[in-house]
């Protein structure tokens, strides 16, 4: 392990074994002269933060010798894979990642959160577009051995409702110390994990999402493998269509209004949340309580792709 290694692994263990336990804090922001509250989960750590560091919860809190290795799969800029990444560091767990073919400029010089990911000792399997499928179930048979988990991508698993009910109890808390009548719990999706559960824990308010990766259709079915979607799940249909991911001047514009606020929110999920939201926003009554799912990591190479579009 170099240097630079051993200096990333020390502080992700001291940040998280420090977090956990504690509740994040909320902050107030005004945009578009309206008020709303921000749950700061970005701030828990600065790789496992967010929606993740709620989804590994349970993980961050097993004993180091109860696994040996971790599999999963994804994107080689998601933001579970770094947090992955960070969770089997500290743990001394092998972690073995598999993707698709990365291109080559992104293999010769690793930026963004893949770098970090490999940095803390991802081993990085990568497969072909039409073996794929076949290489992610192979990656469910490894889990029979008792030393080997698996993580499904995004961290889309019943493991994640441990984590995210100890997050709804924070919110509850809160809505209850401030006598907030009628709560919006505001958090973007994209296997719709923490939505799912937040709903299900929360039923005294309302929970509004919308999908960023596919359309509410694709979100809707994935939801249903976790159970019965909570009446009070609602998901908001953004009026323009957004491929995931894909560089787009609406969704910087609304990043660089956020980031005037004083918070930074991430380019991908939250600009997206954000600027459906603000479509629906004359509909809604009541306090709106925005969860942020850090993701922060991912903006240096995502604004690096809107730079080479010439959209900054």
């Amino acid at each position: 392990m170099n240097q630079k290694e051993m200096s990333v692994g020390s502080a992700v263990s001291a940040e998280i074994s420090k977090s956990i336990g504690e509740s994040s804090r909320i902050d107030c922001i005004q945009l578009r002269g309206r008020q709303f509250f921000v749950k700061r989960d970005d701030l828990v750590d600065p790789l496992l933060s967010g929606n993740k560091y709620r989804k590994l919860f349970k993980l961050i809190q097993t004993p180091a010798d109860q696994y040996q290795q971790l599999v999963s799969y994804g994107g080689t800029q998601s933001n579970a894979m770094l947090s992955l990444a960070a969770l089997c560091h500290r743990k001394g767990w092998q972690f073995h990642y598999t993707s698709k073919p990365v291109a080559h400029h992104l293999k010769t010089n690793p930026t963004g959160n893949l770098a970090l990911a490999l940095e803390l000792g991802m081993q990085l399997h990568e497969t072909a577009h039409d073996e794929y499928e076949h290489a992610v179930r192979s990656l469910q048979s490894r889990a029979d051995d008792s030393s080997t988990l698996f993580v499904p991508q995004g961290g889309a698993d019943p493991i994640a409702q441990h984590g995210i009910h100890k997050l709804a109890q924070e919110i509850s808390h809160w809505q209850q110390t401030n006598g907030v009548e009628r709560l919006h719990i505001v958090t973007p999706s994209g296997t719709g994990t923490t939505a799912f559960y937040l709903a299900a824990s929360l039923s005294a308010a309302t929970v509004l999402t919308t999908a960023t990766v596919g359309d509410n259709a694709c979100l809707t079915a994935q939801m249903n493998r976790l159970g019965h979607i909570p009446d009070n799940l609602h998901m908001l249909e953004n009026s323009n269509k957004h491929h995931f991911a894909k560089p787009c001047p609406d969704l910087l514009a609304m990043y660089r209004e956020l980031t005037a606020t004083g918070i930074e929110f991430d380019l991908i999920y939250a600009a997206h949340m954000w600027h459906t939201l603000l479509q629906h926003i004359d509909d809604i009554d009541g306090t709106i309580l925005y969860i942020h799912s850090g993701g922060l990591s991912g903006n240096k190479s995502m604004l690096d792709r809107y730079a080479h579009k010439n959209l900054l």
